[in-house]
């Protein structure tokens, strides 16, 4: 098992370095991987920085950074308006359970290569950050393309930018991740129209 760290010291850079490097060689992924695919790391939030935006299908609960968040629940009320509901699905992801979910997914049969195509490795994923955002409807909450296909997110797709929500993963994007309709990180610094 991987060693534990406090979450005051576990992002500092020879830390995470170090995280990083046991947790990739234990998934067999390429050294190259990052650089390759253009992205950038992204380290975790800390734990009292980040507050609930919701619950999940399991019933834990859903974070966010609070300027994340804020936004967020600003973006709600504007949909709202519009008769649109958008459904937070995930959000705040550690670099542990990163590294559980491409574990469970190997386990279940899938190649390394087909995993990295929709989850980012360990370190590179806009959710440990606090500010990346899986969004639904009522009417789907499934993570795949055809989310493109719902009035929610038509909806985003027009007015997100306005609460500093961006789409990470359009479809032929240069980090080659799958495209991703209901992934939408939170950059801050944009002004609201």
């Amino acid at each position: 098992m991987l060693f534990e760290v406090e979450s005051s010291s576990r992002n500092h850079p020879s830390v995470l370095s170090h995280r990083l490097e046991a947790i990739h060689r234990e998934l067999e992924i390429p050294a190259g991987y990052a650089a390759e695919r253009g992205l950038a790391l992204h380290t975790e939030a800390l734990q009292h920085e980040l507050v609930e935006v919701g619950l999940n299908d399991e019933g834990l609960p859903i974070l966010l950074v609070k300027s994340a968040a804020e936004s967020w629940a600003h973006m709600r009320l504007a949909a709202a308006v519009d008769d649109i509901e958008l459904v937070a699905i995930s959000g705040f992801r550690s670099i542990a359970r990163q590294a559980e979910i491409v574990r469970e997914k190997r386990a279940a049969g899938q190649t390394l290569p087909d995993i990295l195509r929709y989850v980012a490795a360990p370190g590179f994923s806009e959710h440990h950050t606090g500010r990346a955002l899986d969004i639904g409807s009522p009417d789907y909450i499934e993570l795949d393309e055809q989310f493109e296909t719902t009035a929610a997110y038509r909806w985003l797709q027009v007015h997100a930018a306005r609460f500093d929500f961006h789409l990470s993963y359009p479809r032929n994007n240069p980090h080659g991740i799958g495209y991703e309709p209901w992934h939408w990180y939170w950059r801050p610094g944009r002004t609201r129209a």
